[in-house]
């Protein structure tokens, strides 16, 4: 099992110290967490919270996801970074590639990229891209990242995006796995034929399961059982030995833990000293018992 360190929405001074701190505990990965903008209004309904409201968001403070990426590896030599989940569709593939495959190369291939369809139709309208067509457009976008990060000329020629033959430089030396997150079935197929994993949302322990064994399903269904395949959870079970050790019979590969609930309205108001000792705290009682 590897372990990765979650966290969101608080000072933006505290990332590069944390993540520091999550390297020297024993952390594998940290995650990344990506939002673009705030509309004024919106009727866009969030899928993981219980009432569907994204007042949660409001004047929470979102670094740039693969400049933070960038920043964090550079004070770092071991640590993976994780999007979770960038925003893939309403973003030029194109640059997209280029941003990603400078980080890996700078971070000695330490990034991961969480992408997603974003559930806000603001952010395809602030972005100039339409809406609907959005899965298409996703599908279109996996293709050519994993083309232009492998380092030669690559062309596409799909329903939306048409792509001259190019090539990126530098890129990393290894591939740059792509993790697909979300819980509808889209999702799932998306992960389960086009991804290098899946990223959960979190849920309680019934629901995973039942994630679990659709996303099993489609890969079944897409003759893929037998690739590498990743699998990030959020999961209460994850706080203790017993429970590690259940994921791990599930298949699960990473759990992802945070120590404070980022969908709580108002500013994180948890101090660095605070966030440093409960991740310390979790590897002493965790981490350091499993490794």
């Amino acid at each position: 099992m590897r372990f990765t360190y979650a966290e969101a929405m608080t000072n933006p001074h505290f990332y590069l110290p944390l993540a520091r701190a999550a390297e020297q505990a024993g952390y594998d990965s940290m995650t990344v967490a990506d939002s673009i903008c705030y509309p004024k209004e919106s009727d866009s309904v969030y899928p993981y919270t219980a009432d569907g409201s994204r007042d949660f968001l409001e004047d929470k403070a979102f670094p740039e996801v693969l400049i933070l990426a960038a920043a964090m590896g550079a004070v770092t030599s071991t640590l993976r970074f994780t999007t979770f989940v960038l925003k893939l569709p309403v973003r030029p593939p194109v640059l997209v590639a280029k941003q990603a495959s400078t980080v890996a190369h700078l971070t000695n291939n330490r990034l991961s990229l969480g992408v997603g369809v974003s559930p806000w139709r603001e952010d395809f309208e602030v972005m100039g891209v339409p809406f609907e067509g959005r899965g298409t457009r996703m599908n279109e976008a996996i293709d050519i990242l994993r083309g232009l990060t492998g380092g030669d000329y690559f062309e596409y020629h799909g329903q939306v995006h048409e792509l001259p033959a190019v090539k990126l430089s530098p890129v990393p030396t290894r591939p740059i796995p792509i993790l697909i997150g979300g819980h509808s079935d889209a999702a799932l197929r998306r992960a389960a034929t086009r991804g290098d994993g899946w990223m959960h949302a979190g849920s309680e322990t019934a629901e995973l399961d039942r994630l679990l064994a659709r996303l099993h399903r489609f890969r079944e269904e897409a003759d893929t059982t037998d690739h590498r395949f990743e699998i990030h959870v959020i999961s209460p079970e994850a706080y203790t030995v017993d429970g590690i050790k259940r994921l791990e019979d599930k298949g699960v590969t990473d759990v992802v833990v945070s120590f404070r609930n980022p969908y709580s309205a108002g500013p994180d108001t948890e101090s660095l000293d605070t966030k440093i000792a409960h991740l310390q705290g979790y590897a002493d009682s965790i981490i350091a018992r499993l490794k």
